[in-house]
């Protein structure tokens, strides 16, 4: 939302102007000229052109912005007109929720077949439509992974994931299991840092199977190794869609990733490496 020049929220604060209580909304950020202040931001006097990120119900959203002496609304998501369009499905969605996850803990059946039930039974009972499904698919990742299958197979076919296989095992040496898993761990979580992780993890699992195969050791903990390795991809902007959306909004710069990101990676990989092997003997 943008502060107008009549708004009657000109030199008032988020507090002062009691968004949160008489609107149920919550001021996250300012953004005045290129500057994003995300600090005391209910303290902020509001100024002409301000830029505000808020969050709230729709209705709350939809009213305040109806009123050009407030704020004017400048952009909302495309899914805005069909937000919680069959509501009373709610409880369906929930019960096949709950009904898929304990399938798949269970075991009774795979957990693809107990994807493909909840998926059934979320369009038998109403809960979507084709149009919804359809427009919910995020095309550019599958695009991506069905791109990176073939290279995979490639490498596997060529003798590529036996050379990388070899050249972490010749690195490692007679080190110990849980050493070897950290070798693993650092390398695709490197390899995040650059390429999209569900691609990392399409690259790297036949070379974690490959190793555990050669070192004779459990390839459960050497998959769930990559799948997690995978996962710590908040070290740079561009390792995830999810951390290049919030750079603009948060105001953040290449080095706050790196500097709040490798901790992270590195508390990570500890943890994988201490618990993995616990669950997974090697």
């Amino acid at each position: 939302m943008i502060v107008p020049m009549n708004s009657r929220l000109v030199g008032a604060s988020a507090r002062h102007a009691r968004l949160r209580a008489s609107h149920k909304l919550a001021v996250l950020g300012v953004k005045r000229g290129k500057t994003a202040e995300v600090k005391r931001v209910e303290e902020v006097k509001f100024q002409v052109g301000d830029t505000l990120l808020v969050a709230g119900p729709w209705s709350a959203i939809r009213a305040l912005g109806s009123d050009p002496g407030r704020l004017i609304l400048l952009d909302l998501p495309a899914e805005f007109d069909d937000v919680a369009p069959t509501a009373s499905r709610a409880p369906f969605a929930i019960a096949t929720l709950l009904l898929t996850i304990a399938m798949m803990v269970s075991g009774v059946v795979s957990n693809v077949h107990a994807a493909l039930i909840g998926s059934l039974l979320l369009g038998a009972t109403g809960c979507i439509d084709l149009r919804s499904a359809y427009r919910s698919i995020h095309w550019p990742s599958l695009v991506l992974i069905v791109g990176m299958l073939p290279f995979s197979l490639a490498l596997q076919r060529t003798g590529g994931v036996d050379l990388a296989a070899d050249i972490l095992a010749a690195v490692a040496g007679d080190a110990n299991p849980r050493l070897i898993l950290a070798a693993l761990f650092a390398v695709t979580a490197i390899l995040g840092m650059f390429i999209s992780n569900t691609a990392v993890a399409v690259l790297m699992a036949p070379v974690a199977l490959a190793l555990a195969e050669e070192l004779h050791a459990s390839p459960h903990a050497f998959a769930m190794t990559v799948a997690l390795g995978a996962s710590t991809a908040f070290m740079t902007p561009v390792s995830s869609p999810v951390n290049a959306l919030v750079v603009g909004p948060g105001g953040y710069r290449f080095g706050d990733f790196v500097r709040i990101g490798t901790p992270l990676a590195v508390m990570a990989l500890v943890v994988t490496v201490v618990l993995v092997p616990l669950v997974y003997p090697v």
